[in-house]
């Protein structure tokens, strides 16, 4: 699978793309206009930044308690369940006079179900489109949400203006329930790719198995830290520029949009399967250039040249999938993104500590030093050849009745925060 054209013609897909779409666009709106609301109930930057970004350390929790669950029941129902939950919570934030406490709690619940959502539908992604299409398919996604994130914002921005917040919000529960319509009408009825009851004990066991593959084991420690300290170099944009920092994370946008275009579209298998560390490498090198403090227009294509190796969580991806097996690749890509969001929270508290102590600019080099040594040390495991192929024939998820072969991606392909 080569092109956008097959790639929307493949059964399942486009209603997929669309129920991913509509979530991000709910995501978007209403953390905007709930990061408002709580900051003009407290007057509180933290908590209003706690409001927008603090469910992505929450999945933490739902890494370790709920992706046994993300193999172990029907795509359709979960994906078409997950959203409805959102709709809810979210309405429920809207109530006048809710405390604080209480939005937060909700908002807790609520990033712990989204770290079984990545892994739901991931995991579905990989049976629609298989083996070569894979890549292909996560691109297109991962700049879908990039796109809606941008148009999201601009929308919640003037939502938030015109409705209010609690209007806006009710608006982001209305997308959510747009999202859960499209899955439930747009899928088809799905058995899951695992048996056994989904327990905290179960996700234990299978993250122990995830991790117990050194190969596997370098591949997550590549998809997770270096993408998670630039991220943290990203968050600094704010108060090394304050007043151009929206164009450097424009700037940022289009150079991921541009990697993933280039690795999901144009950049051919032999080539893939040497590009992961290098492309780690780029996207820390230019921010060592930080360090010069350097005019807007070369500190904004340092950035675009920077964002651009954020392609290298596709090629990652498809190397985790060639070393898991098929029954385990909800899971697999569950902890993968509950990860590297969790990641990119500590990235961003990290190097705001170390910007307290030095400046912006300064822990932004720092930052970024520290990920291309990271990028370094993981460099040969990194690389398909680091490793010997695993007999994975042999591996199963603990509950399975039999193992389940490791699914062989090594036709065209294609992977990809």
């Amino acid at each position: 699978m080569r092109t956008y054209r097959e790639l929307f013609r493949a059964p399942e897909f486009a209603p997929l793309f669309l129920t991913s779409a509509l979530h991000v666009a709910g995501h978007t709106v209403s953390g905007l206009a709930l990061g408002t609301l709580i900051y003009a109930a407290t007057g509180s930057p933290l908590l209003s930044s706690l409001a927008m970004f603090g469910p992505s350390l929450a999945q933490l929790i739902g890494a370790t308690t709920l992706l046994s669950a993300a193999d172990r029941v029907p795509p359709r129902a979960a994906l078409a369940g997950l959203p409805l939950a959102f709709a809810l919570g979210t309405a429920a934030q809207a109530v006048p006079g809710l405390p604080v406490v209480a939005s937060f709690s909700v908002l807790l619940a609520l990033g712990v179900l989204a770290s079984l959502g990545g892994g739901v539908r991931y995991g579905l992604l990989s049976e629609i489109l298989a083996k070569d299409g894979y890549l292909l398919g996560r691109s297109v996604l991962n700049m879908s949400t990039g796109i809606t994130q941008i148009c999201g914002y601009a929308l919640g921005g003037v939502l938030v203006t015109f409705l209010s917040p609690r209007g806006t919000l009710l608006a982001g529960a209305a997308l959510y329930l747009a999202s859960a319509g499209t899955a439930w009408l747009g899928l088809r009825r799905r058995p899951p790719r695992a048996t056994g009851r989904p327990s905290v004990a179960a996700t234990w066991r299978t993250n122990s198995l995830l991790w117990s593959s050194p190969a596997r084991r370098s591949v997550y420690l590549g998809l997770w830290v270096p993408n998670g300290l630039v991220v943290g170099c990203e968050s600094l944009y704010v108060p090394y520029a304050p007043h151009e920092a929206g164009l450097l994370f424009a700037c940022g946008a289009v150079g991921m949009l541009a990697g993933d275009t280039a690795m999901g579209r144009f950049v051919p298998q032999r080539w893939r399967r040497r590009l992961p560390a290098p492309m780690l490498a780029l996207l820390a090198t230019p921010f060592l250039l930080f360090v010069l403090r350097p005019p807007l227009p070369l500190a904004a294509g340092l950035v675009t040249l920077a964002t651009v190796g954020f392609a290298a969580s596709l090629l990652l991806q498809e190397r985790l999938l060639e070393l898991t097996p098929e029954s385990l690749s909800g899971h697999a890509l569950g902890l993968h993104a509950s990860g590297m969001l969790a990641m990119q929270g500590v990235g961003a508290t990290l190097a705001g500590a170390v910007a307290e102590r030095t400046s912006p600019a300064t822990a932004m080099t720092l930052i970024a030093a520290l990920s291309l040594t990271v990028t370094l040390s993981l460099a040969r495991g990194l690389t398909p050849a680091g490793h010997p192929r695993p007999s994975a024939p042999r591996e199963h998820p603990p509950t399975a009745p039999s193992p389940a072969p490791a699914r062989s991606l090594r036709a065209p392909r294609r992977r990809r925060p």
